[in-house]
């Protein structure tokens, strides 16, 4: 519901009254009635509580769209946000690490493993060749023999071993290990986003062009959550209110065109309805009939250019006229 615009219902009932007193004065085919400015004020607060730390504006001023209205305190949520970016890059580095398996220095450190294998297995592998010929001539036995065997296979084995090694370490992590650091990465960005978000609450802009209604705090006072700090009145959002009489509901349409004159506001102020109720205004619980239907009267409401809104103040009263 918007502040500052609602008139007494005894003041609205004599309008009503004034509406039907009026109704059918002005020139021919016009009716000229009662009714009054009202405001729809935006009410800037932020979701959380905290100390007003700045205040960019004062009552009455006019503020673009962005403009700073406010801020709270923000070191929590600061920290917050460093500590989150923190852990997104930490994760970050651990997926980039997986996929791009082990590091350079680690791999050549297996890899003169592997040629120090080779060496032993072509050293393993002259001995066999020299006491396979020392046993044809029978200067060894058989023993020494498959002793000599033994060795060239393990050394064998040990190059296989090392070579396996090397090509494990060019390649990335298994892909169970990679979806798990993406998915740590993705929750890190998701909390880096829920931090900023939350930081951004704590600094208010304008959502709108407008003209600073009033502030309700003062730099240093504690703002519970979801309380306004300052109002806001748009040129959009001034409507004129007033009642028409049933016998002239059909000139008040939605879309039709108005005119409004008020003291000090100069040439008549063009409006267009946008809005008629419904329901009936200040009748009593009788049955309808041909003799009380002129007392019934139906609340309506019409917006002004943004342009002319300046020439009109919430609460001011106006005469407006309906046209044929």
């Amino acid at each position: 519901m918007a502040a500052g615009g609602a008139l007494p219902r005894f003041v609205l009932a004599l309008a009503a009254v004034a509406a039907l007193a009026l109704a059918g004065c002005g020139g021919e085919g016009e009716h000229t009635l009662p009714g009054y400015v009202e405001g729809e004020y935006l009410r800037l607060g932020a979701p959380f509580a905290g100390t007003l730390r700045t205040l960019a504006v004062q009552r009455g001023d006019t503020v673009a769209a962005g403009a700073p209205v406010f801020a709270l305190e923000s070191v929590s949520e600061q920290a917050a946000r460093a500590e989150a970016q923190a852990r997104q890059r930490a994760a970050e580095a651990k997926l980039a690490n997986l996929k791009t398996g082990r590091r350079a220095p680690e791999i050549e450190s297996i890899a003169e493993q592997q040629r120090r294998a080779q060496s032993s297995r072509d050293l393993a592998a002259a001995n066999l060749k020299r006491q396979q010929e020392l046993a044809r001539s029978g200067f060894v036995s058989a023993a020494a023999l498959d002793d000599a065997r033994t060795q060239l296979r393990v050394a064998e084995a040990e190059v296989a071993s090392l070579g396996a090694q090397v090509s494990t370490a060019k390649l990335p992590a298994r892909g169970d290990e990679i979806r798990a650091a993406e998915a740590e990465a993705v929750a890190a960005a998701e909390v880096v986003a829920q931090t900023e978000w939350k930081l951004g609450q704590r600094a208010v802009a304008a959502p709108a062009a407008g003209v600073v209604h009033d502030t309700y705090y003062r730099v240093g006072d504690f703002v519970p959550a979801g309380s306004p700090v300052a109002s806001l009145l748009p040129p959009g959002n001034v409507k004129i209110r007033f009642y028409v009489p049933e016998p002239l509901l059909g000139q008040v349409r939605r879309g039709a065109r108005i005119q409004v004159a008020c003291a000090g506001c100069g040439a008549p102020i063009g409006a267009t309805v946008d809005f008629v109720s419904d329901k009936v205004e200040f009748t009593p619980p009788v049955l309808y009939s041909k003799d009380n239907r002129a007392r019934l009267s139906f609340l309506v409401e019409a917006r002004p250019a943004p342009a002319d809104t300046a020439r009109l103040a919430p609460g001011q009263p106006v005469d407006v006229t309906l046209g044929r």
